[in-house]
């Protein structure tokens, strides 16, 4: 005989499991991160606004801005995604949201920003590194010959660079919403975007093929664009953890 179930029910810890989805998915977190920026236009583009300012005037200090920048793009996110949810669940939005992260997990969300800035610099430097290489072969060898040294050094790290980001974006993209939402620890949360990644990789290659090109056009207007793009790319990031990983 079976026992009688206490009441109320616990609810089973989130263990960052993901699930596999369809390619095709991708194209229905666009449509959610559209649809989550038409729900409130107004607040998502004043936090967007605030978030550029921020992030530019950090920026302007030379090579620790650019670090400090770094740092806080898990904290920024946390915030945006905050702002999904309010709208996800029929709550009214805040700008304030925009600063979740600050208060809420804000060390953990932090050292999310470490080992990102960690490893996209770090595959700075060697690109840098195979670059100067290539120029300076290319200087020593002569024109001719020297310019062939010097493109092969730069399609070479370019290459690289593409190549060995791909492993830290796919451990930082859903770390910040499984740090912020679910009180992971980084590792584990990182550990955790990495497997989802992996397990979802076409549609999230198909995703972030259609981010870089509606970058480059979101750039062109003197970055007009990314008023529109931030929002509906963070709902789009939001739809996606609450497709993948059961129990978000």
């Amino acid at each position: 005989m079976s026992e009688t179930p206490l009441f109320p029910l616990v609810p089973s810890r989130f263990t960052g499991e993901s699930r596999e989805v369809d390619p095709g998915a991708c194209f229905d977190w666009l449509r959610q991160g559209w649809t989550m920026f038409l729900a409130n236009p107004g607040i998502w583009i004043g936090s967007t606004i605030l978030l550029l300012v921020i992030l530019m005037a950090i920026s302007i200090v030379p090579l620790f801005g650019q670090i400090a920048a770094h740092l806080l793009v898990p904290l920024f996110g946390a915030g945006m995604i905050k702002l999904c949810r309010r709208l996800a669940e029929g709550e009214e939005p805040e700008i304030a949201d925009l600063f979740a992260g600050f208060r809420h997990n804000a060390g953990q969300l932090v050292m999310v920003g470490v080992f990102f800035a960690v490893g996209i610099f770090g595959i700075a430097f060697i690109a840098f590194m195979l670059v100067s290489g290539g120029v300076l072969g290319g200087a020593v060898t002569g024109k001719v010959a020297g310019f062939g040294i010097a493109l092969g050094g730069v399609m070479l790290a370019g290459l690289l660079v593409l190549t060995l980001s791909i492993p830290v974006i796919m451990a930082t993209w859903f770390a910040p919403a499984l740090v912020f939402f679910h009180d992971m620890q980084p590792l584990d949360a990182m550990k955790a975007s990495f497997a989802a990644g992996a397990k979802n990789f076409l549609p999230m290659a198909i995703f972030g093929t259609f981010l870089l090109v509606a970058l480059f056009f979101a750039m062109l207007p003197l970055g007009m664009g990314l008023l529109l793009l931030l929002p509906v790319f963070s709902g789009a990031v939001y739809a996606s953890y609450r497709d993948i990983f059961v129990g978000s």
